[in-house]
């Protein structure tokens, strides 16, 4: 994945915050994936705008006592890419 990439949800999943859960959830027409904190966080930020590059550097900006976040935020926009969550594009 490269800085330079825009991640964007898959058309049909939508985030949103599930008060019932507590949580962010992606919907999908079959169902649901409930997130933990920090994938819906992560998620928040791809807006189908920013790239991964700054997604990283927002975060960076939330959180700056978090040590090793931009790789957690790679290995988790990874593994949304191969859940067919997000896309990439240029």
């Amino acid at each position: 994945m490269e800085q330079a990439q825009i991640p964007r949800l898959q058309n049909h999943f939508r985030l949103q915050w599930e008060e019932a859960q507590g949580c962010h959830v992606l919907l999908y027409p079959e169902g649901m994936v409930q997130l933990n904190a920090s994938a819906g966080t992560i998620l928040s930020c791809v807006d189908g705008t920013r790239t991964v590059g700054a997604i990283i550097a927002e975060l960076e900006g939330q959180f700056p006592d978090a040590q090793g976040i931009a790789a957690d935020i790679l290995e988790f926009l990874e593994t949304a890419l191969q859940q067919r969550w997000i896309e990439l594009g240029e």
